[in-house]
């Protein structure tokens, strides 16, 4: 097939386009040579900024649009129109975010979308979900009947530039006592990269339209068996010292960001966020490997990169050991 992959080179993209190269499709990037350029030796790149340079793809077609670096509706509807007449297929990844509210785990794909309360807001930090879900229209709406909307929710795995996940799998690998965050059966939901990027190219060779969350495991996983996969993965002997949602909330920890995937049970907005229903994704193919898997290669993608980095998410050794004591444990 030839495929247009609008982004193509940063986490989810950069995935998508070494899963189609594998399966001999023959690719078109489009994105503004910012992030590794160059990164497919071989592979078309043009480029432009899609909210100003669609032009230069005009009068080619393709066979499949997949576009994974959408936010701003006004600039998602500019390429869905202009790609309207140019391909049979269009792919949007979006988000769970999309939902009006996330209070009761197991949503499905017709539950209620956000709004914005601002119609002329652009601000993707305060009104991601609201955005995507305009996105969304816009796709619909420019392609109907051609168009597949994927909801992901936290992407994992090698190349994340966000950390969200990354920091379990290096903060375990360091053995010893780690604080490990809230209850430890509660549920949480990830989805490795790769296996999303398979699952988008699956359903595009088949011609696939609709709506799916995309998100995983099959079975319901709880912070617990997480922490355990990434101790698993990267063969730590890490012993899990767990501190409850008071405890973390007293000492002003950040939920989310300061220890990923935390939230508090007392925040019911965001109950179901990291437990919504996968049924219809998994009966279309959606598939998973072992969490252990996706520690172990993060891991050792995280140990690539330059010393000093400046990570995005997680809690410092300092501040894990101030907590760790006041928990009477000891730090690694």
């Amino acid at each position: 097939m030839r495929i247009l992959v609008l982004g193509g080179t940063v986490f989810l993209g950069r995935h998508v386009v070494e899963a189609a190269l594998a399966r001999g499709h023959d690719l078109t990037l489009f994105n503004r040579g910012q992030s590794a350029p160059g990164l497919f030796p071989g592979v078309e790149e043009v480029h432009g900024d899609r909210a100003t340079d669609l032009g230069k793809l005009a009068g080619r077609s393709w066979d499949a649009v997949i576009d994974t670096s959408g936010y701003l509706p006004r600039v998602v509807r500019a390429s869905a129109r202009a790609m309207s007449g140019s391909t049979g297929h269009y792919t949007f990844i979006s988000t769970v975010s999309v939902y009006r509210a996330l209070r009761e785990p197991g949503m499905d794909e017709s539950a209620p979308l956000a709004a914005l309360d601002d119609p002329t807001s652009e601000d993707v930090q305060a009104n991601y979900g609201p955005l995507k879900a305009l996105c969304e229209a816009e796709v619909e709406a420019a392609l109907p009947g051609r168009s597949l909307i994927l909801r992901p929710g936290l992407i994992v795995g090698p190349w994340d530039p966000s950390d969200r996940f990354s920091y379990w799998p290096w903060r375990l690998a360091r053995g010893g006592d780690g604080l490990a965050p809230g209850r430890p059966g509660r549920q949480v939901q990830v989805i490795d990269a790769r296996d999303l990027a398979a699952w988008n190219l699956d359903l595009v060779e088949r011609g696939a339209t609709g709506t799916f969350n995309a998100t995983g495991p099959a079975r319901v996983l709880t912070m617990e068996a997480m922490l355990r996969g990434c101790a698993e993965g990267t063969g730590s002997g890490a012993r899990f010292v767990w501190a409850g949602d008071e405890f973390l909330i007293k000492r002003k920890v950040a939920p989310w960001m300061g220890l990923p995937l935390w939230l508090p049970e007392t925040d019911v907005d965001s109950r179901g966020l990291l437990a919504v229903s996968v049924d219809r994704a998994l009966a279309a193919g959606l598939r998973f490997r072992p969490l252990g898997e996706t520690a172990r290669d993060t891991l050792a993608w995280l140990r690539t990169r330059p010393q000093g980095h400046q990570w995005k998410a997680g809690i410092s050794a300092q501040r894990e050991a101030e907590l760790l004591a006041e928990l009477g444990s000891s730090p690694p």
